[in-house]
């Protein structure tokens, strides 16, 4: 931790700790990081992660004095505070909440994927609860029409955080519910991301197992 300043605990599947992986290449901030993987599900916590993050939230940013930052939103936003180049996050009017407007709805998203992942893959079967998917799933299937309507309305803007957040839900969605099929509903939206696949910090964080 001390060698290169901030240690990241991470994991490859996780659509969460992509957006923090994307934002360190977008900014050239990945050498300065240290990669900490850690295995992890709501019942079986790393001691290693818990320490100085109690709530055991993952991505979490381990910083050169000793301090931790936890929740990928809070770690963008330093990031994206200790580099020279175009901010990914706009600093002041009323792009800025726009775009962290969109950015928070692609995070909604992934937490409603991410609990139909843990319901479905990891809650024994006899306990699962099918309505509660499915809710999870509305949420999904709504904010993919929101997007399409963005995605459609308005021409392609800089990759910032939220496109960068979008990135990271449709990347999962691809990885976790591959039978879903969104491109079929949101030909719009299928297009730009198709488009910006061709980044190389989108090629070089795909989710992984």
């Amino acid at each position: 931790m001390a060698t290169l300043g901030m240690t990241l605990f991470h994991s490859t599947g996780s659509p969460f700790v992509r957006k923090v992986m994307l934002v360190l290449h977008e900014t050239g901030q990945l050498e300065q990081v240290a990669l900490h993987g850690v295995q992890l599900s709501p019942i079986n916590p790393s001691a290693a992660l818990n320490a100085g993050n109690p709530a055991g939230k993952l991505p979490a940013l381990g910083l050169a004095d000793g301090s931790v930052l936890h929740d990928s939103r809070v770690i963008c936003d330093y990031l994206d505070q200790q580099h020279g180049s175009t901010p990914l996050i706009p600093r002041d009017g009323p792009s800025r909440w726009q775009r962290l407007t969109l950015a928070s709805l692609a995070d909604a998203l992934m937490d409603a994927a991410v609990l139909i992942r843990y319901e479905t893959f990891l809650r024994p079967a006899d306990k699962r609860w099918d309505d509660w998917v499915q809710a999870q799933q509305g949420k999904i299937d709504r904010g993919l029409a929101q997007l399409e309507h963005e995605a459609a309305s308005a021409p392609h803007g800089p990759f910032d955080i939220a496109a960068i957040g979008i990135v990271c839900l449709l990347g999962y969605l691809d990885f976790r519910q591959p039978q879903l099929g969104w491109r079929t509903r949101c030909p719009q939206l299928a297009d730009w991301y198709a488009a910006v696949q061709e980044r190389p910090s989108v090629q070089a964080t795909q989710p992984s197992a």
